[in-house]
């Protein structure tokens, strides 16, 4: 028999059998890395049945913490404590005092803000961002940083590969070519980033001369901000902190540059204490990231813990709403309890499969008493936690899986008084242009749809 006919005669037997032994050495390693349970049985049904489907695809996004690429990504150090006292470590992240804050509640005010920040800078800049928009805002805005590094000024540019995708345009290369320093977070494709491709820096975080910090949700791009109103941009939250917080958020933006140029071989930096604000509104802020760099799941951990503490009433604002099983149930316990239990989302997000998936958790909660609120102005993208008018947090992450346990991320709690106002006025101001949310668990839905957001809940572990 020729070698080519008994290629052909072999290798579709062959070939199947390769492909589920591959499945079942995947599989060996997905047990292995100790998933949530939703999330191992999805990828289990989708590598199991769809072999040439679901096995590239874990190749790829699967990973999360135990990997060699991860683990070259040292653990954050966290701040030690300071001798006057203004910073202290938590179970959760680091507690700082004498802090001063600006909430940024519009696009309008996020984009004056950071280019102000910009063109006052006298040492260095440093900005992380999940997406870099390719449009005139984010043109603008590294415009304006490459006039900072002719100046002088050090300018250093943290971009997630995923995030912002794609090869570097010329506005960009104008940045490096004044002197700035533009880095990736993270490969994307396989041959780089076996496993990791899911993985992503979703962090959000701009540092002038390592004095002042811009964090939240909001990312580079006429979406989230501009130098005019726009009815179409996003709704969203950021905020500009000075203070020893600064130190903290210095400390993580310094980790994630040391990962993303390691094949430079550039070591940590250190990072100087900031003097402590002075004046009659200091705030407390518990700075705190979250992701394959940390020990556990600490923003988890803490967002779960105040909301179980919770006395009186639960906020919670985010564009995704997906939930594990035990913040679904602390949030129902609540509920029934009768705490109140208020959730803002958006009527409809930009991600229609996430809007499916997220119907069993609202209807799951409506019947238990909890009040939620569809935000149908727009596009509602900010992340924020209230708790009894006492605690209120903002940050990077949504409330779904994927920011909870498998993205870096970062967030911010506060506990005086001015940010816990501020937040519940934007809040409230949102709840203004909201409508309520009154399907039941116990109404009868059409069977495609009921399909459908079956098929959509199943694979948002993966998303």
């Amino acid at each position: 028999m020729e070698i080519g006919t008994f290629f052909e005669t072999i290798w579709p037997y062959l070939g199947t059998y390769l492909g589920f032994g591959l499945a079942f050495i995947v599989i060996a390693r997905l047990m292995r890395e100790k998933h949530r349970p939703s999330a191992t049985v999805a990828w289990l049904l989708v590598i199991w049945f769809l072999p040439p489907v679901g096995v590239p695809l874990y190749l790829v996004f699967g990973g999360r913490k135990i990997s060699r690429l991860t683990r070259q990504k040292s653990r954050l150090n966290m701040a030690p404590p300071s001798q006057d006292g203004t910073l202290s470590s938590s179970p959760f992240g680091v507690v700082s005092t004498g802090n001063r804050t600006e909430m940024q509640q519009t696009g309008v005010q996020a984009y004056r803000s950071l280019i102000n920040e910009i063109q006052a800078a006298k040492t260095s800049i440093a900005i992380t961002t999940f997406i870099l928009s390719h449009d005139a805002i984010g043109r603008r805005i590294v415009k304006e940083l490459s006039r900072k590094a002719k100046a002088g000024v050090e300018v250093r540019l943290l971009l997630d590969a995923v995030g912002s995708f794609g090869k570097k345009t010329l506005y960009m290369l104008e940045l490096e070519k004044a002197g700035g320093r533009i880095e990736r977070f993270m490969p994307v494709f396989p041959f780089l980033s076996l496993g990791k491709a899911n993985l992503r820096n979703h962090r959000k975080l701009a540092i002038f001369d390592a004095t002042r910090a811009i964090i939240g949700g909001r990312n580079i791009g006429k979406e989230y901000m501009g130098p005019t109103h726009s009815r179409k941009r996003w709704k969203d939250l950021s905020l500009l902190i000075e203070g020893p917080a600064v130190a903290q958020l210095s400390a993580i933006f310094e980790a994630d540059w040391s990962f993303a140029t390691r094949k430079k071989s550039e070591g940590e930096r250190d990072v100087a204490p900031v003097p402590e604000y002075k004046g009659a509104d200091a705030s407390t802020i518990e700075i705190m990231a979250s992701g394959p760099d940390t020990r556990n799941d600490p923003l988890y951990e803490k967002v779960l813990s105040v909301i179980q503490e919770a006395d009186k009433e639960i906020t919670i604002v985010t564009p995704y709403f997906i939930p594990d099983e035990v913040l679904q149930r602390s949030l129902i316990v609540k509920a029934r309890s009768g705490k109140r239990v208020r959730l803002l989302i958006p009527k409809r997000s930009n991600h229609p499969v996430t809007d499916l998936a997220r119907k069993h958790f609202l209807r799951e909660l409506h019947e238990a008493g909890a009040d939620i609120q569809l935000y149908y102005d727009g596009m509602l993208h900010g992340k924020a936690l209230l708790v009894d008018g006492e605690i209120a947090m903002t940050g990077s992450a949504n409330m779904d899986l994927r920011s909870l346990f498998v993205n870096y991320e970062l967030g911010a709690f506060f506990y005086s008084d001015k940010e816990v106002r501020e937040i519940t006025e934007w809040i409230d101001a949102l709840c203004l242009r909201s409508e309520p949310f009154t399907e039941s668990a116990r109404d009868e839905q059409p069977l495609l749809k009921s399909v459908a957001e079956d098929m959509s809940r199943l694979i948002t572990p993966l998303l």
